[in-house]
């Protein structure tokens, strides 16, 4: 009789086991790749793993980013008009892979660049480079499918989205689908910065407990240490900073900023 295949455990399920040992939430921070530069761009990279990150989230710059609000459209912007390309992301996420080797690496991106290189090809080209997930944020779970199969044939996870309003049936799709993390919605709208988190999701994390759903991480809105307490006392694996991050990229001296707003944010997911 054959044995079981044996497959490593994915960088994700090895960070929320570290960090279930040591009583934490996991902390993701969002960068656009190529904003505003490539050189400038992986310093900022590396500040936010040198600043403690647990899990790093890159955007690929694109033109019409409907799930993004205007922090991270302008970053896009930015990146775009300075030349950047699918390939130049690819090769600052090879960048980073090569000196970070064990952090978990997503990406966030829009279904149309996908379509323009080829689902599948795109695919392999982000596993190869040195991701670990994919999240394409204008794909709804009804349409989700094909892409689970290209993301699993290319060996990598696919985040999909859940919000407070996601019916019962789609939090089992999503379940079935995805892998690595749940990518959970703090609020309605696009991301950005807030001064206030109000969290009712107390039926959301156990809807997706009940589906064998990947662990629940926050993000919209996630801008402050406070912001970060609030959501740890919640129940949340972990939570993702995103537009808070963004808008250091254009002020003097950004990567210090940029490293030691990582760190204070990463020193509130103690439970």
């Amino acid at each position: 009789m054959s044995r079981p295949e044996h497959r490593p455990l994915s960088r994700y399920t090895e960070m929320f086991q570290r960090l279930a040992q040591r009583n934490e939430a996991a902390f993701g921070a969002f960068l656009m790749l190529g904003d505003p530069d490539p050189e400038t761009s992986a310093a900022h990279l590396d500040a936010c793993a040198n600043g403690g990150a647990d899990m790093i989230e890159v955007g690929i710059p694109f033109s019409d980013p409907v799930a993004d609000g205007p922090v991270i459209q302008a970053a896009s912007i930015r990146a775009l008009a300075n030349g950047a390309r699918v390939d130049d992301a690819f090769a600052r996420i090879a960048e980073l892979r090569a000196k970070h080797p064990a952090i978990p690496i997503g990406i966030l991106t829009y279904a149309n660049l996908l379509a323009a290189r080829g689902e599948a090809r795109f695919m392999a080209d982000a596993k190869a480079c040195g991701a670990d997930s994919i999240l394409i944020a204008d794909v709804p779970s009804l349409e989700a499918k094909p892409y689970a199969a290209w993301a699993r044939e290319a060996g990598l996870d696919l985040v999909m989205i859940a919000a407070t309003n996601t019916a019962a049936d789609k939090l089992a799709t999503i379940a079935a689908l995805s892998s690595g993390y749940t990518y959970c919605v703090a609020r309605a709208g696009v991301t950005g910065m807030r001064d206030a988190l109000s969290l009712d999701h107390a039926a959301l994390f156990a809807g997706l407990a009940d589906a064998g759903a990947p662990p629940p991480v926050l993000g919209f809105g996630i801008s402050t240490p406070d912001h970060v307490r609030a959501a740890v006392a919640s129940g949340v694996a972990g939570v993702i900073s995103g537009s808070a991050i963004v808008a250091l990229v254009t002020e003097a001296d950004s990567t210090t900023k940029i490293e030691a707003f990582v760190a204070q944010m990463k020193a509130a997911t103690a439970r």
